[in-house]
């Protein structure tokens, strides 16, 4: 398996039959329909060649890593670290050992809040975030800050006439030499927003801030330059990005990571162990205690390198394509309301029927065939802002096609007729 970068190939225009052939799980039939899968910002399909590597290695190289001296166990921690090198190309990290795997995002983000946080914050601190915040970049902040003392604030989202963006004139007021940690998604999993993350880390590291960066929703869909970035910490999750689950990344910088200190003991993250204490081994095995999930961390190097083969700059344009096919159809429905911009979004559309709840919309969406999802998308604070109960959102990837927009869009013109719309 190759850790260096991939040349990039061209999509295909239409149909995307090389694509979606490689994928296995899209090929059935739901509710007698062909699968029409747009729940992708929960999470994606497999291609094939991350379930072959995930099988060859239960088969030929299942062993522990790191502590064995015969041949599997050797061969397991050599794919094992090499997914890490990968990963740290993947991201274009300084180095390596910038990289800690995880069980994913939210993982990710309560490691930093809880060793970082832990260890830095005290009372009269400021933790910042924004209205838009995913639970698992929102709940670990909340925790920390009632442990340690620390206050949070919140960086507001702009009106509707604004497309719900940040209030990047709050920012300015909000980061202030009180703040010592702003945390802030990348693309809001529900409106769609991209955030100015190079920006806003700048403005993080003027006042002495670390940044923290929830990629989960971008990952997967476009180029990652933690160094252009200049992010302190990016967090991602493999199966929002064609890995497997259980495998996620934390990309921490090196200064940053070492003087950290662990937030879980146990083996593998330790040089010495008696009775009343022990030390520590440098970042990331530190970070990394107990049997690491080297198998997804395998399979997460397959989907890396199958994503820089198709070329994440053509991933982005094919889903950006999708995202304004499906905002320009839906809005021409009747009593829609659709969040978010409609230039520059991720790939997903979220929107609300004035008298049709959201779980009505994806049971019926379901005998159709179609695959969306329904609720507040672990958002409740900023579906309060919005004063939402829910959302119904459809999300795309690279396996979709324009043709599934268009049976998306008479879905749900069947579900207003039934529930009395035009």
């Amino acid at each position: 398996m190759s850790s260096g970068p991939v040349a990039p190939y061209q999509l295909p225009s239409r149909g995307w039959p090389a694509v979606r052939s490689d994928f296995p799980t899209l090929h059935q039939v739901v509710s007698g329909k062909p699968l029409v899968y747009l729940d992708n910002a929960a999470t994606t399909h497999k291609p094939r060649a991350v379930i072959d590597t995930l099988t060859a290695y239960y088969e030929r190289d299942n062993s522990n890593v790191h502590r064995g001296l015969h041949a599997l166990s050797m061969r397991a921690t050599d794919g094992y670290e090499a997914a890490r090198l990968r990963a740290s190309q993947f991201l274009n990290a300084a180095a390596a050992e910038e990289i800690v795997f995880t069980r994913g995002t939210t993982e990710s983000i309560n490691l930093v809040a809880n060793s970082w946080g832990g260890a830095n914050l005290k009372p009269g601190d400021v933790i910042l975030l924004t209205e838009m915040e995913h639970h698992s970049n929102l709940v670990p902040w909340q925790l920390i800050a009632q442990r340690t003392g620390a206050k949070l604030r919140y960086v507001p989202i702009a009106g509707e006439n604004a497309e719900y963006g940040l209030d990047l004139d709050a920012v300015d007021r909000l980061l202030t030499s009180e703040v010592k940690v702003f945390a802030f998604t990348h693309i809001s999993n529900t409106l769609g927003v991209i955030n100015p993350v190079a920006d806003l880390c700048a403005k993080a590291r003027r006042v002495g801030a670390i940044s923290v960066v929830d990629a989960a929703q971008s990952s997967g869909h476009e180029r990652i330059d933690v160094q252009a970035i200049g992010c302190d910490f990016l967090a991602f999750s493999g199966h929002k990005m064609a890995g497997p689950t259980g495998i996620g990344v934390l990309y921490g910088r090196r200064a940053l990571l070492d003087a950290m200190p662990p937030w879980q003991g146990g083996g593998g993250m330790i040089t010495q162990v008696d009775f009343f204490e022990s030390k520590w081994k440098p970042s990331p095995e530190r970070f990394e205690a107990g049997t690491p999930n080297v198998a997804d961390a395998i399979g997460l190097h397959a989907a890396m390198d199958y994503l820089d083969k198709l070329g994440r700059p053509a991933i982005g344009a094919h889903d950006d394509t999708l995202a304004r096919r499906a905002y320009d159809a839906l809005s021409m429905l009747p009593g829609i309301r659709i969040l978010g911009p409609r230039e520059n979004r991720g790939a997903l559309v979220s929107f609300a029927f004035r008298d049709v709840h959201a779980h009505d919309v994806v049971t019926f969406a379901d005998q159709d065939g179609i695959a969306l999802r329904g609720g507040h998308h672990c958002n409740q604070p900023l579906m309060k802002k919005l004063g939402l109960p829910s959302t119904t959102r459809a999300s795309f990837y690279v396996y979709n096609t324009p043709e599934e927009i268009d049976v998306l869009v008479s879905s749900m013109r069947r579900i207003l007729k039934f529930f009395g719309g035009s």
